[in-house]
């Protein structure tokens, strides 16, 4: 993984803010467990160490995910969409799951029309 920061970094598109948007999947099961924001510095933490580093932008911090609630994200691939300006990463989901709510994904909400 250290290959594509070197190799790839130049080709991400951040935004005015310094942020870019990272989909988070299951390699296993392939859900779509959540998506958060990454900044440069958090994105090259996250490919250094293989887990999973995004940046808060309520706590205008560093989240390291798992740190705290034991649920870790290890980084198994990247891939930057043709754009470049978002990025999809497939983890391996450590503990029960990846929301905050204690839900296996963020996105357990049917939106109702």
């Amino acid at each position: 993984m250290n290959e594509f920061i070197t190799a790839k970094m130049a080709d991400v598109v951040f935004t005015r803010d310094g942020l870019i948007p990272a989909i988070v999947q299951d390699v296993n099961t392939r859900e779509v467990l959540m998506m958060a924001y990454m900044n440069r510095a958090t994105l090259a933490q996250t490919i250094k160490t293989g887990t999973m580093t995004y940046w808060s932008r309520s706590r205008k911090c560093v989240w390291v995910k798992g740190l705290t609630s034991g649920q870790f994200q290890k980084v198994k691939s990247v891939r930057l969409d043709c754009d470049g300006d978002t990025l999809l990463f497939e983890v391996e989901q450590e503990g029960s799951g990846a929301c905050h709510t204690g839900a296996r994904t963020c996105f357990h909400r049917e939106l109702e029309a």
